[in-house]
């Protein structure tokens, strides 16, 4: 089974393109940490409610361990279950491809067989690797899958790479975005650079994954020089573990963030939220402490939401650092206009149904 971004029906071609919100999906478990199907389903119907343009499944706020514990596929076939009953919207769906080439093939397949619509790689697999290797993987993923690039940040597993391999990746035909996420600026142009000198602009959409910077990636024009002339592009949309919660403001910054793009000029108050918002990020990243508590700080706002249980993760080990709690409080009363709490209250009974 293999699947060319062309096969995809067009409005989901066309929702990527335009720049949406997409959730990294988390995962949802009860005290003995299973999979509670329950709060799975109720948080896909969140975000689809939200407004978000596509769902992320099986990515790193998934937790990669779901693999070793049989979780893939029952989690991946859930959110696409869940999506098709709720909503006739478009959305663009994204699994996650790990491990080594067959492996990741092997998750493709499924998520083919599931009605996803691309894969996004991560190359953690490959630290160490040459450049070459990496690319030989990721052209045999996009021969099977449309491919989405993942910049993973290299304190949570990711691997440096540099425009070179960049430009390569977006020259692949079946690359259809890349997510930028090394929470590094000049990685990040690393990335825009690469696509523009693969000439590759108007057809891999780029998404910022930079949980610290993410309403300037989505307001700046970055422009470059390809043969002496300017080239312009733009971060088009999210696909962040930020965005797990608090959706339905997402949406809303991303809408405006689109509209002043399009007028050229940006109010200085809507900027200003971006310094917020990182500091939000701050608490639900656990940043104070090297991002140990990033999955475990995003499961607390929604439990606190009632959209989750608890906060239990795969790994026994994994939970909120001492204090991460009380920066989430700080934030959470800090700024009440980032925070999508009475939406949540409003929707839960329905959503848990």
């Amino acid at each position: 089974m293999s699947l060319a971004w062309g096969d995809v029906p067009a409005p989901v071609r066309a929702t990527l393109a335009e720049g949406v919100v997409i959730p990294a999906h988390p995962l949802a478990l009860d005290a003995e940490r299973r999979l509670d199907e329950e709060r799975q389903r109720a948080l896909s119907r969140y975000y689809i409610d939200a407004g978000a343009g596509g769902l992320a499944v099986g990515v790193h706020t998934t937790q990669f361990a779901i693999r070793e514990a049989g979780l893939y596929e029952p989690v991946l076939k859930l959110a696409a279950e869940t999506a098709d009953a709720w909503t006739d919207r478009p959305l663009v769906r994204i699994a996650g491809l790990v491990g080594r080439t067959e492996q990741a093939l092997a998750e493709a397949d499924i998520a083919l067989g599931l009605g996803y619509h691309a894969g996004m790689v991560s190359l953690a697999a490959f630290a160490g690797a040459s450049e070459d290797e990496r690319l030989e993987h990721c052209a045999r993923l996009a021969e099977r899958i449309p491919l989405v690039g993942f910049y993973l940040q290299p304190a949570v597993g990711g691997v440096v790479l540099g425009p070179t391999f960049w430009r390569r990746l977006a020259a692949l035909e079946n690359v259809v975005a890349i997510k930028i996420a090394p929470f590094n600026r000049y990685r990040t142009l690393d990335v825009v650079r690469g696509v523009v000198d693969a000439g590759a602009e108007d057809r891999v959409t780029l998404y910022t994954g930079n949980d610290d910077h993410i309403l300037l990636d989505l307001v700046t024009p970055w422009r470059l020089m390809r043969d002496s002339e300017a080239v312009t592009v733009r971060i088009k949309g999210g696909l962040l573990g930020h965005w797990s919660v608090w959706v339905k403001r997402a949406v809303e910054l991303l809408e405006n963030a689109h509209a002043a793009a399009e007028a050229g000029a940006i109010d200085p108050d809507f900027l200003a939220l971006d310094s917020q918002i990182t500091d939000c990020n701050a608490a639900l990243f656990d940043v104070a402490n090297d991002f140990r508590g990033c999955i475990a700080g995003c499961h607390e706002v929604l439990r606190r939401q009632g959209l989750m249980r608890g906060i239990w993760c795969l790994d026994p080990e994994e939970g909120l650092s001492p204090g991460q709690a009380a920066e989430i409080d700080r934030v959470s009363a800090a700024y009440p206009h980032l925070i999508d709490d009475d939406f949540v209250r409003a929707n839960l009974a329905r959503w848990l149904a």
